[in-house]
C-alpha cells in the first residue's frame, strides 16, 4: 500500500478515538438523569465509571490497529509482531463485547421500575453483535496470516 493511503487510515483511526473521547466525556452531562446533578455526581455513577473503565479495550484496540498499519506501510505485514497485533485486536473486541453485554445484564436487573431500559438495551445488543463481528473477522484474518506466515517461513527453509 501506498503511504499516503496508510496515513490516510491511521489518520481515521485516530479521528475516530477522539470523537469517541468527546462522547465519552460530553454524553453524561447530556443524559436525562443527570440534569440535577453536579459535575463531581455526574462523572461518579457506577455505570458511568463502568463505561470508562470498559471503554479502555475499545482504545488499546484502536491503538493495535494504528500499530499494524505501520507494520503494514513497513512491508512487515507477514511477521510474528503483525499477528500478535491482531490477536490482541481481536481480544480486546471480545472484552469489549463482553463488557456491554454485562453492562446490557446489570441495567435489565437493576433498572428503576419507571424507567424503559429497552433502548438502552438495543444499542448494548446492536454494539455486542459489531464488536463480536469484529472479533470473528480478525479471527479469520488471523488465520490467513497465520498460513501465509507458516507458507513464507517453508520457503525460506527451502531456499
Amino acid at each position: 500500500m501506498k503511504k499516503t493511503s496508510i496515513r490516510f487510515l491511521q489518520s481515521g483511526v485516530v479521528l475516530l478515538a477522539i470523537v469517541t473521547l468527546i462522547i465519552l466525556i460530553r454524553f453524561p452531562m447530556l443524559e436525562g438523569r443527570a440534569e440535577n446533578l453536579d459535575l463531581l455526581h455526574i462523572y461518579m455513577d457506577p455505570l458511568i465509571l463502568y463505561g470508562y473503565l470498559a471503554s479502555i479495550a475499545f482504545f488499546v484496540a484502536l491503538y493495535k490497529a494504528i500499530k499494524l498499519l505501520g507494520y503494514i506501510g513497513q512491508n512487515r505485514l507477514f511477521s510474528l509482531t503483525s499477528l500478535r497485533t491482531l490477536k490482541s485486536i481481536k481480544h480486546c473486541a471480545i472484552i469489549v463485547s463482553i463488557a456491554i453485554a454485562l453492562a446490557a445484564i446489570y441495567v435489565r436487573i437493576f433498572h428503576h421500575k419507571d424507567d424503559d431500559p429497552a433502548g438502552f438495551l438495543a444499542m448494548c445488543i446492536v454494539s455486542s453483535f459489531a464488536s463480536i463481528s469484529v472479533a470473528v473477522a480478525i479471527n479469520v484474518l488471523e488465520r490467513i496470516l497465520q498460513n501465509a506466515i507458516d507458507m513464507k517461513s517453508e520457503n525460506e527453509m527451502t531456499i
